[in-house]
């Protein structure tokens, strides 16, 4: 699978101002005024292939990564060059997370690495790094918003999470505490086993050979008085509707801005059925005290439309929460818990119910992969297949 065009909106660059940034498939990053909707920018040669992610870690920087393997930093200041180029991944490079306290960046690849950048060591030629994670399959790499816990979604329909998350240790792949995986169905399904030996069949970790570019040692994560280690893992196979027999692919991920539930769009092994799914995360007590235990629980879906297959479709939450944004064919859907986008604690089910449809909006030509809410603006936006990048006002 592979993403064509991707959108994010960004921070408040001055004040009531903001800037939209667009990834684009030949190798350029555009930047406009979301309120003129007026061209600012364009980086023709921002990579040497296509451009994936965009993430911006302060009100001047931001980061790109793209398909040739690389990741840049940029300044709004000084657009005319990088500011500098990070290399480390064999593969392309899909996702940028930044953790503000400790301002150290993490991207992900289809290497299945996950590595940790340094930005306070920054300089011309790069910034020092090192390999955090590694499993197979990897898809797409999220960390909460306090950044206390690290989810990575698998084409093999894995969802591993690593709790109690500290960026500053290095992980030895293969020393970790590692729950054997399961099938999250329901709040009462919370046993985990906790597994010091071979790993459980079909787990998608396993041992890399390559040591990590930046350490010839790296340190098994520390246990903590009273508590579990570090950095521990949980693997699980969240149930999707219609999918218990026949395997899927998580080919989308993304975290409810409080932390309270991931985002998943899921598509069926044989890609004919397309699912969004809300998980609520249920943190339990430890079944032992080296594994405390989350489980997920399927709140809210819908089935999407069957359109574009093989294309990766991003979908977002609102910045409240409140709302989701889903590609649905030539448009989007703008999806709810319940028809007055309610709070999502208040409004679980029992049982796993529909989500919403509150409003559809259609105005592309081809089949949209992205789509993502303004942080600071009563705004959406969406960009198709062939590259046309439309920005909403909805009204209610």
């Amino acid at each position: 699978m592979r993403n064509r065009t991707h959108i994010f909106t960004t921070i408040p660059l001055l004040l009531f101002r903001s800037v939209l940034t667009v990834a684009c498939e030949q190798t350029e990053v555009l930047l406009f005024d979301p309120i003129s909707s007026k061209h600012i920018k364009t980086l023709s040669e921002a990579h040497e292939d296509c451009v994936n992610n965009i993430r911006f870690l302060d009100n001047r920087l931001f980061a790109t990564c793209s398909d040739d393997t690389t990741i840049a930093l940029w300044d709004l200041r000084k657009l005319n060059t990088k500011v500098c180029t990070l290399h480390g991944h064999t593969s392309w490079v899909k996702n940028i997370e930044y953790d503000t306290n400790t301002r150290l960046l993490v991207t992900s690849g289809f290497d299945g690495n996950v590595i940790i950048w340094d930005t306070n060591r920054c300089t011309e030629e790069g910034c020092p790094h090192k390999k955090f994670f590694h499993t197979r399959f990897l898809m797409r790499m999220r960390l909460t918003p306090d950044c206390s816990k690290m989810l990575i979604s698998t084409s093999s329909g894995y969802l591993l999470i690593l709790h109690d998350l500290d960026l500053t240790k290095s992980l030895e792949v293969g020393s970790y505490p590692i729950l054997r995986a399961r099938r999250t169905t329901s709040s009462s399904d919370t046993t985990a086993t906790s597994s010091s030996g071979p790993r459980a069949v079909g787990s998608p970790c396993h041992q890399n050979d390559s040591s990590p570019l930046s350490e010839k040692h790296m340190s098994r994560p520390s246990q903590r008085e009273g508590g579990s280690p570090r950095n521990s893992l949980e693997v699980l196979t969240p149930e999707v509707p219609g999918e218990r027999d026949r395997g899927n692919c998580i080919t989308s991920l993304q975290l409810h801005p409080k932390g309270w539930a991931t985002l998943l769009r899921c598509s069926s092994n044989t890609d004919d059925q397309e699912w969004t799914c809300v998980y609520e995360f249920q943190e339990g007590a430890p079944v032992r005290p080296v594994s405390p235990r989350c489980s997920l629980r399927l709140t809210h879906c819908i089935e999407e439309a069957n359109v574009g297959r093989g294309y990766i479709k991003e979908l977002c939450f609102s910045p409240d929460g409140r709302m989701i944004s889903s590609p649905h064919g030539y448009g989007i859907r703008l999806l709810g818990f319940d028809m007055q986008c309610s709070e999502l604690v208040d409004c679980l089910p029992k049982e796993a119910g529909p989500l919403q449809e509150i409003r559809s909006l259609y105005s592309h030509n081809d089949v949209v992969l992205t789509t993502k809410f303004s942080p600071t603006h009563c705004q959406i936006a969406s960009g198709c297949l062939s590259g046309r990048v439309s920005l909403y006002q909805p009204k209610f």
